[in-house]
């Protein structure tokens, strides 16, 4: 006897999805496994129906209407998934069956593909209303664990409908240099990293993944306030999972949070990390660290197999906005106007000129503006009125009550090989840029 599926909840919850297409650290939260209970409860459900034979999920239906995500050698387990979702937005619940078994028999610990896998066996005997349509009443017990996993399956369907556009890059990269290998950007909105290569060509997304953040949200101001933070940051350091607990899974990239930026507005706190998942869970829900940023474990080990140390940009944002190159390019001409201007006023060797770029509440690494100008003046003598160069100089923005830029170049004196290697930071004051932190890191 032929067994028919009854789906009330999914073309409408795709539907939108298609039509947009084609045009710190706490302990371990314990494990959410009332989804999984649901899935076994809507298989008891379904004993009488005979067992759908798995096939692998390379023989899958390609989505057509979602556009895939690069994947960067990561995880395939989210196309899979959406694969599904298009099946059953199609009607071809069978075959979505067929590889919703199998995804979830190759990612146990992937809830989302259990919650879908469940509705799939419980629509074979009953109409399915919403996503996780569990009998009470477990729909009580599990209500809040459900509410998660409907939000991280929208958050998943949203980034994929609302892919950047074709050769665009987030607004804060106005430059980068041939050091910068790839570029981070974490899209809060919509849960979502993108990996970018810096091509020759200019940056182009590679990949981008799911990723949790804060429980609290966004914008960390204190120790302990459960909240990402907002800026541009680097990668300090690889930590080797060994050291780790598995609560932090595959692997942790830690960023400088607080940076300049943070600290001179007075926020604590420190330990944010990328990191990956305990062995039990695939996923998290959207709003479910500390404060750090977290992907599934196959998804962190790609991007620790491709960013770099110390020279990989984060930028970590409510938001993102993707322009141009030429947007870019456009949008960073008046403080590249500054920045050779103070390149000039130094190239001279006139102290006052050159202090009237430093904004009064310079710091450099605890040092104010006049303590710290004997090292300037030193620098100068050095220089004696020898032209500098800056080499490898790249330029990232970040804009909110102030508009800030964050400044690496190496500072080559002609007639020198290498020089040191400096970061400034730049505020915005009125129609002029002033400099209120420098200082060498390599």
């Amino acid at each position: 006897m032929k067994r028919h599926f009854i789906f009330l909840f999914f073309p409408a919850l795709v539907g939108l999805a298609l039509s947009a297409g084609a045009a710190s650290h706490q302990k371990p939260a314990s494990k959410a496994t009332p989804a999984a209970s649901a899935r076994q409860q809507a298989a008891a459900k379904t004993k009488t129906a005979p067992r759908v034979k798995s096939k692998t999920a390379a023989k899958a239906q390609p989505v057509r209407s979602l556009k895939q995500p690069p994947s960067a050698n990561g995880d395939l387990a989210e196309a899979r998934l959406l694969t599904i979702y298009q099946l059953m937005a199609t009607a071809q619940s069978s075959e979505a069956l067929t590889q919703a078994e199998q995804l979830v028999k190759d990612h146990p610990h992937f809830q989302l593909a259990q919650l879908v896998y469940g509705d799939l066996l419980a629509a074979r005997t009953r109409a399915v209303r919403v996503v996780g349509d569990v009998p009470e009443p477990l729909r009580t017990a599990a209500a809040p664990v459900l509410s998660e996993l409907r939000d991280e399956s929208q958050l998943r369907l949203k980034a994929l409908r609302e892919r950047p556009p074709a050769g665009a890059l987030p607004s804060q990269f106005l430059a980068l240099s041939a050091r910068n290998k790839h570029a981070i950007a974490i899209d809060a909105s919509r849960s979502r990293l993108y990996l970018l290569e810096n091509r020759p060509t200019g940056l182009t997304l590679i990949a981008d993944y799911y990723v949790s953040i804060g429980k609290s949200g966004l914008s960390k101001n204190a120790e302990g306030d459960l909240r990402t933070p907002l800026g541009v940051y680097f990668i300090t350091s690889n930590l080797d999972p060994k050291s780790l607990k598995d609560f932090y899974g595959s692997g942790a990239l830690p960023i400088n949070y607080p940076n300049v930026l943070d600290s001179a507005r007075g926020k604590t706190g420190g330990g944010i990390w990328l990191h990956g998942t305990p062995p039990s869970q695939f996923s998290r829900a959207p709003l479910a660290t500390d404060g750090c940023v977290v992907l599934a474990n196959p998804d962190l080990m790609a991007l620790i197999r491709t960013v770099e140390v110390r020279t990989t940009p984060v930028v970590i944002s409510q938001s993102l906005k993707w322009v141009t190159p030429n947007t870019a390019r456009s949008e960073s001409k008046p403080f590249e106007a500054a920045l050779s201007a103070w390149q000039k006023a130094k190239s001279s060797g006139n102290m006052n000129q050159v202090l009237s770029f430093y904004s009064p509440n310079f710091n450099s690494n605890g040092k104010t503006l006049t303590q710290w100008t004997p090292s300037l003046r030193s620098e100068l003598n050095l220089v004696q009125g020898r032209a500098i160069q800056l080499k490898d100089l790249s330029m990232l923005r970040w804009t909110d009550t102030a508009d800030t830029m964050v400044v690496t170049f190496g500072e080559v004196t002609d007639g020198a090989r290498t020089g040191p290697t400096k970061r400034q930071y730049w505020v915005r004051q009125g129609a002029n840029w002033k400099i209120f932190y420098e200082g060498v890191i390599g």
